[in-house]
């Protein structure tokens, strides 16, 4: 990827896509060096689009999974992460699998699909598989499709409101591939602030205890944000598998910039957090080409 500063900046100005920092950890996953530029929860999309962005460059080739791909907000196309991801060139991810259970979600989903453009002389084949079902459901169909193999390589978003991804469809995704093979890279979206109150006023508690796959969920009322968020990630990497698991918060403008998620990052590529971290750090600024990172088309 060319030459580099001892800081990381290649020669030529140009920013090697691995070289751009240390990964924001200190002895805590959750514990961060201070992040110069907060997402704000408006602009999750676009950082979910970056990270895919540079994904796609690495990888030149993919799937991609959005468990709850519906829209959030009906009047901001711009926030769609679905359609962020979908528009993003180069087009080299092949496979899309977007679920959601929601009737108007889903028709919009069918709308997104049928305005795709037409394939451009030199892109891949592309395939928009859409599911009208709940994804703790669906997920066994997409995974048995045969699309989704050891060397495939694959991302899967998962941005629940609340309780509703199961804890078993984590393990299915995370177990999908052979041992000796990547996992599926996870996107998942854990609760914050309003995490407390959601677990006090739910009255089925079948539902916390399917999400949180234990029976210590009630614990977790207890418990400060970010330390619920370290407790997620280190059980990504003990009980999942995942080689990196970092919590990267996601903050609300309205609430005078407290966290309202915390967006889990699992992976078992070794570079994945430092791309992440150039990532969140350049989400809402102009793409940068190709040759501006150091990677040949």
């Amino acid at each position: 990827m060319g030459r580099s500063s001892p800081k990381g900046t290649a020669v030529g100005e140009q920013t090697a896509l691995f070289e751009f920092g240390d990964p924001p950890v200190q002895r805590s996953v959750v514990k961060l060096r201070p992040l110069r530029n907060p997402i704000w929860t408006e602009n999750k999309a676009r950082l979910i689009e970056r990270y895919l962005y540079y994904f796609v460059l690495i990888t030149k080739h993919g799937s991609y999974i959005d468990g709850f791909a519906g829209p959030q907000y009906a009047d901001r196309s711009d926030a769609w992460a679905a359609r962020l991801v979908l528009e993003t060139e180069p087009k080299w991810l092949r496979h899309f699998f977007l679920c959601d259970k929601g009737n108007s979600q889903y028709a919009a989903l069918e709308g997104l699909r049928h305005e795709q453009p037409i394939r451009k002389r030199g892109e891949p084949k592309r395939a928009i598989d859409l599911y009208h079902d709940d994804f703790n459901v669906a997920v066994e169909q997409i995974l048995s499709t045969g699309t989704i193999g050891g060397k495939e390589a694959t991302f899967c978003l998962i941005d629940q409101r609340t309780f509703e991804c199961k804890c078993a469809t984590l393990e299915l995704l995370a177990g999908h591939k052979p041992r000796d093979q990547n996992k599926v890279e996870l996107f998942y979206f854990l609760a914050a602030s309003w995490l407390p109150r959601a677990l006090a006023a739910q009255r089925e508690q079948t539902v916390v205890a399917d999400w949180w796959g234990r029976d210590d969920w009630q614990s977790l009322r207890s418990m400060k944000d970010h330390d619920r968020a370290e407790l997620v990630c280190k059980r990504f990497r003990d009980e999942l598998g995942y080689r990196s698991a970092l919590a990267w918060p996601i903050r609300s403008k309205e609430r005078g910039g407290r966290v309202n998620y915390h967006m889990i990052h699992a992976s078992d590529h070794a570079e994945a957090p430092k791309l992440m971290y150039r990532a969140y750090h350049k989400a809402v600024t102009p793409k940068e080409s190709p040759e501006q990172l150091g990677l040949p088309l």
